[in-house]
């Protein structure tokens, strides 16, 4: 048996890649369990990569962790296991900071063209067989707020500027000379009423929770569209559908809901200037693999007493820029 350290893999019933951990079991025993065995596992473990980061297991079982020194989620977003106890233990928290920034900023691009070609009422006019000419909006020279500065909302605002969009930020410092951003500021209501598109990339925390309420999407132009890929927590759900169905947003595209998944019944299923997709806008092909080689990459800093990449402020709840 391996003598290293302990690593226990959460995992949903399919464990990760064999080839992409060899790094770690090569160095370390490497325990494997899904969220009702998690904690039987944790008990001697010095590490947890949390590969499922969509269980919430880990808080239940916390009791059991009697020597963990680090705990790293497979994704960019940490709510799942921000509660009280780890937040204040010693134990440190990383995520997977950077692999999925360019493809949720395509995700958002395609959802902005989505909205400016009207893709939607095309298809609707192919499936009637209805030959109907139609004018189009342009994206270059309109404007995008991004809600959220870290590393996505980044890679987002330089993607949305490379088509010619004029982008500004919102974030928790003001500046006025961002690179990607140029203007970032903290205000958030008074940023919305310059904006044709509004992104949401902000993690949950409880400053965001319930950002986007009655009084945001009041404030927002009647033509705007909404694009949340941060978390549907960030939204008050029955606004937003009140915003849309009363004509006072143009659009929303959602990644991210609440509650999620949406259940079948649920008004936004149906409204027609709504585009829905399940929480998938970072999911590229092969995601699964590169996230076990950035948990490796960041165990050979660990087991070599190098300082870890991607350190999460459990008390802000996401890595700082």
């Amino acid at each position: 048996m391996n003598a290293g350290p302990v690593v226990t893999v959460l995992h949903d019933g399919t464990e990760p890649d064999a080839h992409r951990m060899r790094p770690v079991s090569e160095r370390a025993c490497v325990r494997y369990a899904d969220g009702p065995a998690l904690g039987e596992a944790l008990p001697g473990s010095d590490v947890l990569f949390v590969y499922d980061f969509q269980s919430t297991a880990v808080p239940g079982a916390w009791r059991y962790a009697d020597r963990l020194r680090w705990v790293h989620v497979g994704a960019t977003g940490v709510d799942a296991v921000m509660f009280d106890a780890l937040i204040d233990s010693e134990v440190v928290l990383t995520n997977t900071r950077g692999l999925f920034d360019r493809p949720i900023a395509e995700y958002v691009l395609a959802q902005v063209l989505n909205f400016a070609k009207d893709v939607p009422e095309s298809l609707r006019l192919q499936q009637r067989h209805i030959w109907q000419h139609r004018e189009s909006e342009r994206i270059a020279g309109a404007s995008a707020l991004v809600v959220g500065t870290g590393s996505i909302g980044r890679t987002i605002a330089r993607l949305l500027g490379a088509v010619g969009m004029r982008v500004r930020g919102v974030g928790r410092t003001a500046r006025t000379d961002d690179p990607d951003f140029g203007t970032v500021a903290t205000d958030l209501h008074a940023e919305l009423p310059a904006a044709d598109y509004v992104i949401c990339v902000t993690p949950l925390t409880p400053q965001t929770r319930h950002m986007f309420d009655a009084s945001a999407f009041a404030a927002m132009k009647p033509h705007a569209r909404f694009v949340n890929v941060g978390r549907g927590e960030s939204v008050v759900t029955d606004d937003l559908v009140a915003a849309l169905r009363d004509g006072a947003l143009a659009g929303a595209a959602l990644d991210v809901a609440d509650p999620e998944p949406l259940p079948a019944g649920h008004p936004l299923w149906d409204l027609p200037n709504v585009v829905l997709t399940p929480h998938n806008s970072g999911d590229f092909l092969g995601w699964r693999s590169e996230i076990v080689t950035a948990f490796a990459d960041n165990f050979e800093r660990w087991i070599a007493g190098r300082a870890l990449e991607n350190v999460v402020d459990k008390k802000l709840g996401y890595v700082p820029s």
